[in-house]
């Protein structure tokens, strides 16, 4: 038996750990009703083991356990995965420095990982994998305060104390009393310290095997009419790098507000500190904007939590999916009937997602209108997608959200669908549009160089006026695109002061030109501007 749990041990223990997930994975995978019953808790676990466990037989020249860890932050894959990456982790913080791992010490890391846990987690709940890391850890710890502080008799207490929290989850958590089951993230980590026993000792635990879940009947599902249910929405997860502490703390709290599953956990890399970062939401842009405001996001993972059963096409009903960019075109495209809206920044809108917003419209014949170059490609593949289905689904090929409003304004769902479309794209084709921008780099434009923080006015997609100052550039924007003529100015401002600036120079310089002004909100241009 071993008093003392050196580098040679960490790596037996981590490729324990990595055979006994391989082993219960499936089991794993049918326990999993919490936070989401997505059925993936054991193929979440392994993945993230077996990341570690990567990391450790590559890395050199430093402690087993920070090399283990490392590779699982890195690697985590999902709500548990993130869950068993912050304890593996909380362990390696714990035990940095100690000259040698014994029981007192063990049981101490034990303490301060699952600590660490709960303090990763936005919104901990009791019955979960939380309670049974705290409750292996005090077990560990109530040994070595009663005097039996061997290596052996340690392990053995954290993996005995853990079995029996775990089978007190039922009667913790509602969700899991009614199907049956023990939580599958806290049965996870039982096998993880059943395979620590296993290394110290030389014998795993002789365990019951971990009971499935129950065969129930189960009435068949009711079909869906019109929206579909919000369901779960999405998980997200990504690493995050090029960020520090307090960004990751505000990153936490407009999280926490936009979702649920909130798991954040950071590690010291070779490049610098970075955190993996979990969480499930319905706004998925939302939650990867936050990222990019936070840092630099990478290995970004988008994942429907549970697919949505689409509703029939209902014969001959009509709608429309318009993609917005910000909460102000949202509104602006909601407020018309019969219109259902995607919003998401334009480099995070999703095809399946997409697919997702057609077929929940229940419409026989859809109008797609992408109102944006750049997601025209991602619109017509859902598109596609969604005719295999049975839905008549036309792409309207907007480049511009005034293109998009231009297109609505002369919908009419009492003309025949194909020559609706037709209207609806004419009207956009004839709506010239423009944006003012601010440079983030320098580059070589149509209209010359430019700098960072230039101002750049672009019409139909081409920079046509380069300046300092936005108000100065929408002006001379808005002249050119007015000398061709024009009847109607669609202005949408994501600067309230910008928007009363053009508008006055709208009154004094084009006074027999109707405008019509709208608010751009959270994540919308400067300006945009349609003229009809």
């Amino acid at each position: 038996m071993l008093q003392v749990l050196d580098d040679a041990a960490v790596g037996r223990w981590s490729a324990a750990v990595v055979q006994t997930l391989s082993a219960s994975r499936s089991r794993l995978d049918e326990l999993n009703v919490f936070p989401v019953p997505d059925g993936d808790t054991g193929t979440n676990l392994l993945l993230t083991a077996e990341a570690g466990r990567a990391e450790l037989t590559t890395a050199a020249g430093e402690p087993a356990w920070t090399a283990f860890a490392r590779g699982a932050v890195l690697g985590a894959r999902g709500n548990s995965g993130a869950i068993l990456a912050q304890l593996l982790r909380g362990l390696a913080d714990g035990l940095a420095g100690a000259p040698r791992v014994d029981g007192p010490v063990l049981a101490g890391a034990l303490a301060a990982a699952a600590r660490a846990a709960y303090g990763a987690v936005a919104d901990p709940e009791e019955g979960t994998f939380l309670t049974v890391a705290r409750a292996g850890a005090d077990a560990a710890v109530a040994e070595v305060e009663a005097g039996r502080d061997a290596l052996p008799d340690v392990v053995r207490a954290a993996a005995d104390g853990a079995r029996t929290a775990l089978q007190a989850t039922p009667g913790q958590l509602a969700v899991l009393r009614d199907a049956g089951v023990v939580d599958a993230g806290g049965a996870g980590w039982c096998l993880v310290l059943d395979a620590l026993v296993g290394t110290v000792t030389g014998e795993v635990p002789a365990r019951p095997p971990l009971a499935g879940r129950p065969h129930r009947h189960r009435a068949a599902p009711a079909p869906l009419v019109g929206q579909p249910p919000a369901g779960p929405g999405s998980e997200v997860q990504y690493l995050l790098a090029d960020s520090d502490e307090a960004a990751v703390t505000a990153l936490q709290h407009r999280l926490a507000a936009l979702g649920d599953s909130l798991v954040v956990v950071g590690v010291d890399t070779p490049g610098g500190r970075e955190w993996n970062v979990h969480v499930h939401v319905h706004d998925v842009g939302a939650a990867i904007e936050a990222g990019i405001e936070a840092g630099r996001p990478h290995r970004i993972a988008v994942t429907p939590l549970a697919p949505v059963r689409p509703p029939a096409a209902a014969p001959g009903v009509r709608a429309v999916v318009a993609l917005a960019c910000s909460a102000g075109l949202a509104d602006l495209f909601a407020a018309e009937e019969g219109v259902t809206v995607l919003t998401a920044p334009v480099d995070a809108v999703v095809e399946d997602e997409v697919l997702a917003a057609v077929l929940g419209t229940g419409a026989e014949q859809v109008v797609l209108l992408p109102n944006h170059p750049e997601v025209t490609a991602v619109s017509a593949r859902a598109a596609e997608r969604a005719r295999a289905e049975g839905r008549d689904v036309v792409v309207v090929p907007t480049r511009s959200a005034v293109q998009g409003v231009a297109a609505l304004a002369v919908a009419d769902p009492a003309r025949r669908f194909g020559d609706d479309v037709i209207a609806m794209a004419e009207a956009a084709a004839a709506t010239r549009w423009a944006e003012v921008t601010v440079a983030e780099h320098e580059a070589l434009t149509s209209a010359g160089r430019c700098s960072a923080g230039d101002v750049l006015g672009s019409a139909e997609g081409d920079v046509v006026v380069i300046g300092v100052d936005q108000a100065a550039v929408a002006a001379e924007l808005l002249d050119r695109l007015l000398s061709a003529g024009g009847e109607l100015t669609t202005v949408v401002a994501g600067d309230e002061a910008l928007g009363d600036a053009v508008c006055a120079h709208l009154a004094a310089v084009h006074p027999t030109v109707e405008v019509l002004r709208h608010a751009g909100g959270e994540g919308a241009l400067p300006l945009l501007v349609g003229v009809e």
